[in-house]
């Protein structure tokens, strides 16, 4: 690990095989995904045909869900590449592959020894080589493996796997949200007073693109989790006056104020009912859109999300706990702290919140990565300077990873029994097993499994953090992207291809509706590019038809439907004509008279 550190093309290397396998590769391969996804992609797609960069719309509606940047970005990447899932989803793939590359500077920089007064001015940097380091103290510890412990768990975990792959605005938010304590952490870290109050300058403005992405939380947690760190450690005073307060708040209000004040004054009280009210207020103080969960709902999807280095937080924490960093006075000391602060803030905020996502959990990750890339540095320091010494938090760790091993072997082999319960998707379990998923996620945790006894026979119990890397590694390569090529082939490949069909056959001024008995696909709205009016109980397709008969406006419509619907709705088949068939779904034109 020594020798890579001294080749300066080896940062990128790493930053750029971790974010291609982890959020590049296969990017556009498969369509938009249901439900979520598409709202974002079509309403940015509407600002690209309306004009209007104010007031995201879906489906005719104002959509005040999230405030603009993920739309204007997802715009902008529709107008330089096109219209398509790829340039939907570049804006959170770049984000999640910045997020990796900022972190592997600051643990860069951090682990970096400070040059001696007594030593000349070294020659200027080469353009490729990333900047110079942090204004550390030398005391503290030195491993240059660090960038890599941390980044590798931060990247190749499930929950970053899919936010960083899919449109949503929760990856840019996580990026403007952990960057923007990292600055804070950088500029702590300074002692030179140019160079510090730049990093605090671009705290405040990453926490105003936060205010765009996703709204007030942007500011609140990050301030919350940085004014904790300050009064535990009694740096509040020092760092008040160190603050650029004025620049800060003035950037701050210049970037994030401008769209709030527009988008009042284009959509009134509208604007503040749906979008404060409704989408933070609410979500905080009541279950909004049945998403509800016990009160360990995160702490459930921080262990699955980001296993199996979720394993070894428990030993992380108490790590930090032990060390009990609050008590010194040295800044740089305190990275343990501050990810502790973060990772817990973060949790205790959304455990408390009514409305449980599993979004919420993601801005906990980066600080989570930290948490355990710092006790796997430990590890190894501990391991060369006591070899012979054992450490029980490894020994816990390296089993209970290896339980995992084993439960996620079994679990890979019996998939194709559990993946048959969706009704938009009936045939995926028989098509996992013909693909030969289940027998390769057998043999990569079942060699995951055997290599873990291994390490633990041979008294190598640093080994797991290797052992976990190319586990990860394989498993996404090999069984997780591929599961969505085939997820995408089943639930979502049939509504691309009606979509196709509808713009070939569809008569001018024709409705189209799409009657199923199960969750609403807003990716038709994308693919067709036009309204559709959606109904998830069959009961309420031959009221919508009536209504159309009465009205006396059209001579038809088009229905995307199911046999199943149709049934359950009582409509005979004379009443209508059966245009196209893909997957579960049936294409048909109603007769209006």
């Amino acid at each position: 690990m020594k020798a890579l550190q001294a080749n300066r093309w080896v940062p990128w290397i790493w930053i750029g095989l971790l974010g291609g396998l982890a959020f590049g590769y296969g990017l556009g391969c498969t369509g938009l995904l249901d439900e979520t996804e598409p709202l974002f992609a079509e309403a940015a797609r509407q600002m690209t045909v309306t004009g209007d960069w104010i007031t995201p719309y879906f489906n005719g509606v104002t959509r005040f869900d999230k405030p603009p940047l993920i739309y204007w970005l997802m715009a902008i990447a529709y107008q330089t590449i096109g219209v398509n899932s790829w340039a939907a989803r570049l804006p959170s793939a770049l984000a999640a592959t910045a997020l990796v590359g900022f972190i592997f500077y600051i643990a860069q920089q951090w682990v970096k020894p400070v040059r001696s007064p007594s030593v000349e001015p070294p020659a200027p940097q080469d353009e490729t080589a990333f900047p110079a380091p942090l204004d550390r103290p030398s005391s503290s510890p030195i491993d240059p493996a660090l960038p890599y412990l941390i980044t590798a768990p931060l990247a190749l975990n499930l929950q970053m796997i899919f936010f960083g792959r899919t449109g949503y605005s929760d990856m840019l938010l996580n990026l403007c949200f952990s960057g923007s304590i990292l600055a804070f952490w950088s500029g702590y870290g300074q002692a030179e007073p140019r160079r510090r109050n730049r990093w605090y300058i671009l705290l405040w403005i990453l926490m105003a693109l936060g205010i765009l992405t996703k709204g007030p939380v942007a500011i609140v947690l990050p301030g919350a989790i940085i004014a904790l760190l300050l009064l535990l450690t009694g740096q509040w005073r020092k760092v008040w006056q160190e603050m650029p307060w004025k620049w800060g708040i003035g950037l701050l209000v210049a970037i994030a104020l401008p769209w709030y004040i527009l988008a009042y004054l284009a959509n009134g009280q509208a604007f503040i009912d749906a979008f404060f009210g409704f989408h933070n207020v609410a979500r905080f103080t009541q279950v909004v859109n049945k998403h509800s969960g016990p009160w360990y709902y995160h702490f459930l999807m921080v262990l699955g999300g980001f296993a199996p280095w979720s394993l070894a937080l428990p030993a992380a924490i108490a790590q930090v706990i032990q060390q009990k960093p609050w008590r010194s006075p040295d800044r740089q000391q305190h990275l343990g702290l501050l990810a502790l602060i973060w990772f817990s803030t973060v949790l205790g905020f959304f455990t408390i919140a009514q409305t449980k996502y599993i979004t919420y959990s993601l801005p906990s990750i980066p600080a989570a990565a930290i948490l355990v890339g710092l006790w796997w540095s430990q590890q190894r320091q501990s391991s060369s300077s006591k070899p012979q010494e054992k450490n029980f938090g490894q020994i816990i760790t390296l089993a209970v990873t290896g339980l995992l091993a084993i439960v996620m072997a079994v679990a890979a082999w019996l998939c194709p029994n559990w993946l048959n319960g969706d009704p938009a998707m009936p045939n995926l379990g028989q098509q996992v097993a013909a693909f030969g998923l289940p027998s390769l996620g057998v043999a990569i945790w079942g060699g995951a499994a055997i290599a873990i006894l291994l390490a633990f026979l041979f008294q190598k119990y640093r080994r797991l953090w290797t052992i976990n890397l190319a586990a990860m590694a394989l498993f996404i390569a090999l069984f997780v992207l591929p599961l969505l090529g085939l997820v995408d082939q089943e639930r979502q490949l049939p509504l691309r291809q009606l979509a196709t069909e509808i713009r070939q056959v569809q008569t001018p001024g024709e409705p189209l509706i799409m009657a199923v008995n199960f969750f609403e696909k807003p990716s038709l709205v994308f693919y067709t590019q036009q309204p559709i009016v959606f109904i998830t109980r069959s009961v309420k397709l031959r009221p919508e038809l009536e209504q159309l008969r009465q009205a006396g406006t059209v001579k038809s419509a088009l229905v995307v439907t199911t046999p199943k619907t149709l049934e359950e709705a009582q409509i005979s088949t004379d009443r209508y004509q059966s245009l196209a068939t893909a997957g579960v779904y049936q294409l048909v034109r109603f007769s209006i008279s």
